[in-house]
């Protein structure tokens, strides 16, 4: 081997007596063709002879074990295992055991061929991510086409005293195989050797008729084992339609005594920290502050802007959070240290709230889970003011607002950092505002039509606005909305491949304010219209503005049989008139046509006014979000979206030519309609 320096990174040994071991006429002898391997391979797959996977857990060490042996038959595969890399976390060593490859019968060590390079795997620091990764580089020379790689290693992650919940508690999640491989003989087994019991928990797995099994919970003690086999196995699971089956493995416990476990340690941070003591010029900030909603806000923005978030991956590996008097000395932190901070300042300030734990990345699987703390990956503050509940992320930046008027975090479950907590579900939510509210006018005089957008976006939207003209070149974000314009108008059947800037003459867009109080942002969007009007085959003209947002497409074309529909729709309003200089044709279907749909999941309207030479259509669109839509719920709710795009997303007028021939086969159109 090229790179005969061993660090502490990764060893070159043989595995550990739990892991057990393979003689290499034992590895040749589970390298044997079968029918079932020569289905796969006839189909151009690559195909895995076995794998071995074990994950050895004890109260000092994680340890994770593989061996297998898989085909290099497909070009693409056969670059991937010349060329890999490991990752390893601070104190865990990559261990190779063996890399093999068997060629024409014989078994041929690739170790020699092997060059190792470690790197740091630091290329986030810029951003505020700090972590103490590894990452391992491993190159395999004079790998061929019809090789069988043979990879035996295991990684082994030491706890330090950073690491006390791991130390404390086991989590690990085995999910069943990518349904790409093959397997002729596929192993799993978990060895608990911590003097805690472990649940382990069976999720998603389908009798042979397909249907989702109820989940079942068993126990290991010290010393025992599971295990998983499976021969002549291809993972039977519909990738697009079904969640993998998967078993939770966690320390027995409950969530009223991990919320007691963790609730002590965040008290004893709290007890110590005097705001007035570690920040005299921050209260003085506050209390020249009369208003307390003000307060609030300033309260908020003042550790999301003014505190650095730095990420510390080591860290975060553990719940202990850094105190507050320290965070606000070096104006930096992770996620648990400014929220530590922001609920320190906001208990000066008399304003109830706690920090509550989170996982935006698994939320939906969190119900699943069995009851660990190393479940969560996130710390946010809640806020109980004025009888409703705020969840604030001080991680975030240039976020604006009063509390009501803040952008809104979606996500269901949470465990709150207190005494005595359950798991807990969120309320679901409906905006008390609209998050865009539009008005479009569009007026047609001589051929030439002049086109006006107001749009005024709060929350979410106009914190992404906000950002959006802050960082994007105005002639781009221009370019943007010509683009929108095109398709809404439907130009884009007309005169399809035009240059959007020779359509829309003099287009200009400009912010008409910026409310960071009410966390309203407003613009305005103007240009010019030459040949206004969309003609189709038959050389007739319309007016047409049909705002593809409303039309939730995700809704309609969800197909799922295990997830929910997750609906976090936003609050919509739309005043959109169309006026021209030419006679229209007033009883029009889709110029008249009205809707009013009450979905328990949103409701939706829209109402027209019809004059004889234009129209104006409102928009209304309030959805209940921030909830998982039960599956009975779904085609109803699917149902009513379809009706929405029934031509219920904008408006439409036709316009009647002049001329007597014109009239007359106007009138013969309608009459035999």
């Amino acid at each position: 081997m090229e790179n005969q320096i061993q660090t502490e990174n990764y060893r070159i040994q043989k595995p550990e007596s739990w892991a057990g071991s393979f003689e290499d006429h034992e590895l040749i002898n589970r390298i044997k063709e079968s029918d079932f391997s020569n289905i796969q391979m006839n189909e151009g797959r690559d195909y895995c002879y076995f794998i071995d996977k074990k994950y050895h857990t004890t109260n000092k060490e994680n340890s994770e074990y593989v061996c297998m042996a898989y085909t290099l038959n497909e070009p693409a595969n056969l670059e991937r295992a010349s060329v890999s890399d490991i990752v390893v976390e601070e104190n865990e060593v990559y261990n190779i055991h063996r890399i093999s490859v068997l060629r024409d019968g014989v078994l041929i060590d690739k170790i020699p061929d092997t060059k190792i390079k470690v790197l740091d795997n630091e290329n986030q620091s810029s951003g505020g991510i700090l972590s103490s990764n590894k990452k391992i580089n491993i190159t395999i020379k004079d790998l061929r086409l019809y090789d069988v790689l043979i990879l035996e290693d295991s990684r082994v992650k030491a706890f330090t005293d950073r690491d006390f919940l791991r130390k404390e508690f086991s989590k690990y999640v085995w999910v069943s195989p990518d349904n790409y491989w093959a397997y002729g003989s596929y192993s799993f087994t978990f060895i608990n050797e911590r003097e805690q019991k472990i649940a382990y928990k069976k999720t998603f797995f389908r009798d042979e008729s397909g249907n989702v099994l109820s989940p079942e919970i068993n126990y290991l003690q010290k010393g025992e084992k599971f295990v998983f086999e499976k021969q002549n196995y291809i993972n039977p699971v519909d990738a697009n339609r079904e969640i993998f089956p998967y078993i939770d493995f966690a320390t027995e416990s409950s969530w009223s005594d991990l919320s007691n476990y963790i609730a002590p340690i965040y008290d004893e941070i709290f007890k110590n920290a005097s705001l007035q003591d570690f920040a005299p010029d921050l209260v003085e900030k506050l209390n020249a502050i009369a208003n307390q909603d003000e307060k609030i806000q300033f309260a908020i923005e003042y550790v999301q802007n003014n505190i650095y978030y730095i990420f510390n991956a080591d860290e975060m590996n553990g719940h202990k959070p850094q105190e507050p008097a320290k965070t606000y000395e070096t104006k930096q932190g992770d996620c648990k240290a400014k929220s530590v901070l922001l609920k320190a300042i906001l208990d000066f300030i008399g304003v109830d709230s706690s920090i509550v734990l989170v996982n935006f990345h698994t939320d939906f699987y969190i119900k699943y889970y069995l009851p660990s703390l190393l479940t969560f990956n996130h710390a946010i503050v809640k806020i109980n003011y004025k009888g409703d509940e705020y969840f604030i992320d001080a991680t975030i930046r240039d976020e604006f607002g009063l509390l009501e008027n803040r952008g809104f975090i979606y996500f269901m479950h949470y465990l709150e950092v207190k005494p005595d907590q359950e798991l807990k579900e969120r309320k679901p939510h409906k905006f008390p505002y609209y998050c865009i509210n539009e008005k479009v006018e569009f007026n047609t005089t001589k051929n030439v039509g002049e086109l006006k957008l107001n749009t005024t976006y709060k929350g979410n939207r106009a914190n992404a606005m906000r950002r959006y003209f802050k960082n994007t070149n105005k002639r781009e974000i221009v370019d943007s909305w010509n683009n929108f314009l095109f398709y809404s108008l439907n130009y884009s059947n007309d005169r399809n491949g035009t240059d959007l800037r020779n359509i829309f003459k003099d287009a200009a867009i400009d912010i008409v304010s910026d409310d960071k109080k009410l966390n309203e942002f407003q613009i305005k969007y103007t240009a010019t219209v030459e040949n206004p009007y969309y003609i189709d085959q038959q050389k007739n003209r319309f007016l047409m503005y049909f705002d593809r947002n409303v039309v939730k497409a995700s809704a309609r074309d969800f197909i799922h049989k295990d997830l929910s529909f997750w609906h976090n729709f936003d609050s919509e309003k739309y005043e959109i008139s169309l006026n021209t200089d030419q006679k229209i044709d007033t009883e029009e279907k889709y110029t008249t046509q009205e809707s009013t749909i009450n979905n328990p999941y949103f409701d939706f309207t829209s109402r027209k006014k019809v004059t004889k030479n234009g129209a104006t259509v409102t928009i209304d669109y309030k959805p209940l979000v921030n909830l998982e839509i039960p599956q009975n719920d779904f085609e109803k709710f699917r149902t009513d979206h379809h009706a929405v795009a029934d031509s219920n997303f904008g408006l439409g007028i036709d316009i009647i030519e002049p001329g007597l021939m014109n009239m007359l086969k106007f009138s013969f159109k309608k009459r035999f309609k």
